[in-house]
């Protein structure tokens, strides 16, 4: 019972999880460390608020609301996420996108109608399924100029 369990956490996508959590927890503190210490004083001083605008708050009646903190933690997130995008998610699909494969063409999947009976036929077929008729299958699929039909 334990190797199984051993096995699963020695796994390559597991560990790779972990290290990605404890990087992502440390990048948001930083973010966070970042927005308390520049950004939230710089809107608290165009907003009129003197210093930190993380401390803001009202009050109604004995209960304390905070909003400030909201605020804060609101920017931290917008940081991070633009961050994170610009950062990674951008480059990988870029780096995805470049290194994707080209699927060959399946040459049964392009369709055509029959010119007789007006039935979707695939463009390589000779002869229509429906009506038997027989009809010229399209030369650029086929990369031939013509085919004869069967008889």
């Amino acid at each position: 019972m334990l190797n199984g369990f051993k096995d699963f956490i020695l796994r390559g996508n597991v560990v790779s999880m972990a290290i990605g959590l404890a990087v992502g927890s440390a990048f948001t503190a930083v973010v966070t460390g970042f927005s308390k210490a520049f950004i939230t004083p710089l809107i608290g001083l165009a907003t009129g608020s003197v210093g930190d605008f993380s401390e803001a708050k009202f009050n109604v009646g004995k209960t304390v609301f905070p909003y400030g903190l909201a605020i804060s933690a609101t920017i931290a997130f917008v940081i991070t996420a633009l961050v994170l995008y610009f950062l990674f998610v951008v480059p990988m699909a870029k780096v995805q996108e470049r290194f994707a494969k080209e699927e060959a063409a399946d040459p049964k999947s392009e369709k055509r109608d029959c010119p007789r009976c007006f039935t979707e036929i695939p463009a390589i077929a000779t002869r229509c399924a429906h009506c038997t008729s027989e009809v010229e299958p399209t030369a650029a699929l086929t990369g031939l100029e013509k085919i004869p039909a069967a008889r």
